[in-house]
């Protein structure tokens, strides 16, 4: 989360500046209880503007009390990756609810959550690129689907076979956001095939290089479009089992909607072509239903996903591939940057020589700090 720079708006003489204006005059014009109808921008001015300038762009250094540099509100690529709750949820409990310094203090003596909210949107509106797609659809990932919002992260991947011959399969992935609404993408696979005589085999697998674009988003309505594309390059051994026989393009289209109850749905579609002979053209899509809970109001987050998955040759007499994916991804620290995730591919048809998989992955958000910080 990009709260790593948020954390840096404030300290403790920022609280003190905050409580003295509160007393005394909190608002030009108005009483204390008249705060509860001020506006956001109102609020920004009497309690974050001491710090955070009036124009949103941060108070120098040197004026303040403090060494922190102050982030710049204006800063889309800064501003608009976050929802809403986790910028409150840091301003209302402190630095410690996102395993951050105490040197953010709690504001929850003195601004309430729906003051807190107010003074977001005014925040937001110091962003003025309205291409950046808002925090709020940054949805969950799945085992399967490519999500629609554009991301940086790492990713480790695996996945075990549960029956019939012995396998592990899995990647390296590695995400980079570029502009507002671009991501660009390498995914090194690896694996481990149980040849015979129990011996086992390893090798890479074929190494991919992608793209993706958001082309449609609408914080309003929670929902957002992607268009992306990929090239499988054969870096692997098709011998063992790890590889194609040459280069493969895959198009495909992400799509994710936010639902009531911090409920969501999301999906993908394409197709994979071949650029070789004797390769089989296949179309796929992949849809997810989740929900995401909290441990408590600011706590860590649990979300449980339904994947159904689907592929299927594109030729004659071919047979529709599904399989059922239930799956469970956890925050594994407190800043909520490092995110775990458990499931199963079940297969539901043509089960002949495909069984039960364990998937998981274990990914890293690296824009918004180090794996070993905010535990």
């Amino acid at each position: 989360m990009t709260i790593a720079l948020f954390l840096r708006f404030a300290s403790i003489s920022a609280l003190v500046s905050l409580s003295l204006l509160l007393v005394a005059a909190p608002l030009t014009g108005q009483r204390p209880e008249d705060l509860e109808a001020a506006s956001g921008a109102a609020l920004y001015q009497a309690s974050c503007a001491n710090c955070h300038g009036v124009d949103g762009r941060g108070v120098e250094p040197s004026l303040l009390a403090f060494a922190e540099e102050m982030p710049d509100f204006t800063d889309c690529d800064f501003a608009a990756r976050e929802p809403d709750g986790d910028w409150v949820a840091v301003a209302h409990e402190g630095g410690p609810i996102r395993g951050f310094s105490e040197m953010m203090p709690a504001f929850r003596g003195a601004l309430t959550v729906a003051q807190l909210d107010r003074v977001m949107g005014y925040i937001r509106t110091l962003c003025t690129d309205p291409n950046w797609p808002a925090g709020e659809l940054n949805l969950p990932r799945a085992l399967l689907a490519e999500k629609a919002y554009p991301e940086d992260e790492w990713v480790i991947e695996a996945g075990v076979a549960l029956e019939g011959e012995g396998s592990i399969e899995g990647a390296y992935v590695y995400e980079q956001r570029f502009g507002s609404r671009s991501q660009w993408e390498v995914v090194i696979p690896y694996g481990w095939k149980e040849g015979a005589g129990s011996d086992w085999v390893s090798a890479p697998g074929d190494l991919v290089l992608g793209v993706k674009h958001a082309a449609y988003h609408d914080k309003s309505v929670g929902r957002i479009l992607s268009l992306g594309g990929e090239v499988i390059l054969p870096t692997g051994d098709e011998t063992k089992g790890l590889g194609a026989d040459g280069v493969t393009a895959e198009v495909f289209s992400s799509f994710g909607q936010t639902l009531t109850g911090d409920a969501f749905i999301q999906a993908q579609v394409g197709f994979e072509v071949p650029l070789y002979s004797g390769g089989d053209n296949e179309t796929f899509g992949r849809f997810v239903f989740g929900r995401t809970f909290t441990s408590g109001p600011w706590g860590r987050s649990f979300t449980p996903m339904l994947e159904l998955a689907a592929k299927r040759d594109l030729e004659s007499g071919a047979v529709t591939k599904l399989d059922w994916v239930p799956q469970f991804q956890f925050s594994l620290n407190q800043r909520q940057h490092v995110l775990g995730s458990l499931g199963l591919l079940i297969p539901a048809t043509n089960t002949d020589g495909r069984g039960v998989r364990l998937l998981a992955y274990v990914l890293l958000d690296w824009f918004d700090g180090g794996f070993f910080e905010g535990w």
